[in-house]
């Protein structure tokens, strides 16, 4: 495999949610709105070719589609007419994700995965149809590189290319296409400047292993 893809997923949200770990009132289920992704070629290049984008119809428990809070549209600018205009089903947006992917691992700062693929499919009612060993959190790629564990905790996918001086990508933060490329120019950086092998980003290290 000559590449590596590093994705972003947006779901849904409302003010204070996070903190509130969406046990608000009114606070929706954080099922997967919209998904980006990006390859990087695994050389001393790691040039960013390819990418992918699409908005999902987020599952609604029980079947149907949730609404979108009017919060999550200011946020990603994702809107709920393009939703329902151009949203693929959850099933389809990942057999596209994966059919993008081409069998490679798939990298995000976190866990986005937990929001695409275990949360997302739990509320659609279906099996992930991507094992979680695909995937791996950029998080520990920059902690190989010698960023500091305290600088990686004031780090966000839609602004960490101001800490590296970096140009930011022309999309939006908040814009899963947007914070993928984000990321994925760290990443870009870090190998092109001798700090990051791109053998690292074969396959994702996992908790507990060596």
């Amino acid at each position: 495999m000559d590449h590596t893809v590093v994705f972003d997923c947006e779901f849904l949200t409302t003010p204070g949610a996070p903190q509130r770990f969406w046990c608000g009132l009114d606070d929706p289920d954080p099922v997967v709105a919209q998904i980006g992704a990006v390859k990087l070629q695994l050389d001393a290049e790691a040039e960013l070719t390819e990418t992918f984008e699409c908005v999902v119809k987020p599952p609604l428990r029980g079947g149907g589609v949730a609404d979108v809070p009017p919060f999550f549209q200011e946020l990603t600018g994702v809107t709920a007419d393009r939703i329902a205009q151009e949203g693929l089903g959850l099933e389809d947006a990942l057999a596209e994700l994966s059919g993008f992917a081409d069998g490679a691992a798939f990298w995000s700062w976190g866990k986005d995965e937990f929001n695409l693929l275990a949360i997302s499919c739990y509320v659609a009612g279906f099996s992930p149809p991507l094992p979680v060993t695909r995937f791996g959190n950029a998080v520990h790629l920059l902690a190989a590189s010698g960023v500091p564990k305290d600088d990686i905790a004031t780090l966000r996918s839609n602004t960490m290319t101001e800490y590296f001086g970096l140009p930011h990508p022309e999309r939006p933060g908040h814009d899963a296409l947007g914070d993928a490329q984000s990321v994925a120019l760290v990443l870009q950086h870090l190998i092109r400047t001798g700090r990051l092998v791109p053998e690292a980003l074969r396959t994702p290290s996992r908790p507990g292993t060596a």
